[in-house]
């Protein structure tokens, strides 16, 4: 007896529905058995349509049968339950849901991992089980996704109904009773053409996306090189200008040396042809002195012979050779020489900041990203008789957004600008002496040019 129910399970001890054998067994009135949660179920997605159709004979009922269970045949898949039909009627390949896996709803036991769901079923079902929706002409009209957990989002809140339309004058999704009533005047359509449009518009969205992406990178790109080309250039400009001011500051050096040694020249000679005037000097002293000494010597002569033969010898004085004219000034220094040293200083100090300007200048030329506007504008200006003043003021301008917001000199180019306005002032030679919001100014004492 148990091996015939074995054999007669699959033909009459199975739900049609869920392809399961039978739990909770009610007959309806056309003579076909069900399980009592699929039928329920499965006249629930039509009630609106107020026909209650049999899923296997396709036979209508109105009003809805009233369900009542089936006690004999439920008795029967009882006996055979233990009698052994469970064991026959498990699949051998059976894939058991895990703990992320979706479980068919219709499995007993353990259930086995669910690949489909159902959006009328509002059910998701293993490989065994889903095999009704595609063989039977009950379900030809149930719309079968990959397994999901979300199925009740699928279903109205309010009718319990299947949203599949969607209303764009409210941007939701509807189910058919809610479109009949409040949104009856509404720009509707079916949620299934909806998503056909929406997804049109999702890979138009993600074309252009990828284009700018593509654009973006080829700047990026372009950018990473113009960096690697502008460092490597800033790297031999910084050692090409260490030379030029090595160069520099070697011939300085050499200046100071030069003019040194040409004072120490110029001392030289000088004191030597003094010297030489003064020994001719200190001769015609003593030449003068000897032939005074004889004539005071002559004046005591007591005999006037003698006298007057010794004053036959005596010469006229010496006439006093010219000298050249001499500076007898006891204040006589190298004054004038150092005021030509300061003069040329002076020179030479606006000559510097006038090429430390045009280098800045240029620096600050060299620029990957362009500001939005002109990042400075440079000042020099005069003072009065007292002396000169060289002050460079530099508006800032607000960097572009993301980038850095230090506040630094505007002559500088490797350093972004700032969003405040500051003014430094900087040394004849370039050097940055103050920074602030006050003008500071750097004062040295003027010296005439020479013409």
């Amino acid at each position: 007896m148990a091996q015939a129910g074995v054999v007669l399970d699959k033909d009459s001890f199975n739900c049609s529905v869920c392809l399961d054998v039978l739990k909770d067994p009610v007959t309806i009135p056309c003579g076909h058995s069900y399980c009592s949660g699929c039928i329920q179920n499965y006249w629930d997605q039509d009630e609106y349509l107020g026909l209650f159709v049999c899923p296997q004979c396709r036979q209508n009922f109105n009003p809805r049968p009233e369900l009542a269970k089936n006690t004999m045949l439920a008795d029967v898949v009882e006996t055979l339950k233990k009698s052994g039909l469970q064991e026959a009627t498990t699949p051998a390949n059976q894939s058991f849901a895990e703990a992320d896996d979706v479980e068919c709803d219709v499995c007993t036991g353990r259930k086995n991992k669910a690949v489909k769901s159902c959006l009328v079923c509002l059910a998701s079902y293993c490989d065994v089980h889903v095999q009704p929706h595609y063989e039977s002409a009950a379900f030809k009209k149930h719309k079968l996704v990959s397994a999901t957990r979300k199925l009740q989002e699928t279903i109205c809140p309010r009718h319990n109904k299947l949203l599949d339309v969607y209303c764009r004058t409210d941007k939701l999704c509807i189910c058919y009773l809610c479109w009949t009533d409040e949104h009856k005047e509404h720009d509707t359509v079916l949620a299934e053409t909806e998503t056909q449009e929406k997804q049109r518009q999702l890979s138009d969205m993600k074309q252009s996306s990828q284009l700018k992406i593509q654009q973006r990178e080829k700047e990026a790109q372009e950018l990473k090189q113009a960096i690697f080309s502008l460092t490597r250039s800033a790297r031999a400009a910084a050692e090409e200008s260490d030379v030029v001011f090595t160069e520099l500051i070697r011939s300085m050096e050499l200046k100071r040396f030069e003019v040194r040694e040409l004072i120490k020249a110029q001392e030289k000679m000088v004191v030597s042809q003094a010297e030489l005037l003064l020994d001719k000097i200190q001769k015609e002293i003593n030449d003068l002195k000897k032939d005074e000494a004889e004539l005071d010597k002559l004046s005591h002569t007591e005999d006037d012979v003698h006298f007057l033969q010794s004053f036959q010898s005596v010469r006229a004085p010496p006439v006093l050779s010219t000298l050249p004219l001499v500076n007898v000034d006891p204040n006589l220094t190298f004054g004038p020489v150092m005021t030509a040293v300061s003069e040329f200083k002076g020179l030479l100090e606006e000559v510097c900041q006038g090429g430390f300007v045009s280098i800045y200048e240029r620096v600050r030329d060299v620029a990957i990203v362009a500001p939005p506007n002109p990042a400075a504008q440079i000042d020099t200006t005069h003072s009065g008789n007292t002396g000169s003043t060289l002050q460079m003021e530099a508006t800032l301008v607000s960097p572009p957004p993301g980038l850095d917001q230090t506040l630094v000199s505007p002559l500088n180019p490797f350093l972004n600008p700032g969003p405040a306005v500051s003014t430094f002032a900087f040394s004849p030679f370039g050097t940055k002496l103050s920074s602030g919001s006050r003008h500071r100014h750097l004062q040295r004492r003027a010296h005439p040019r020479r013409k």
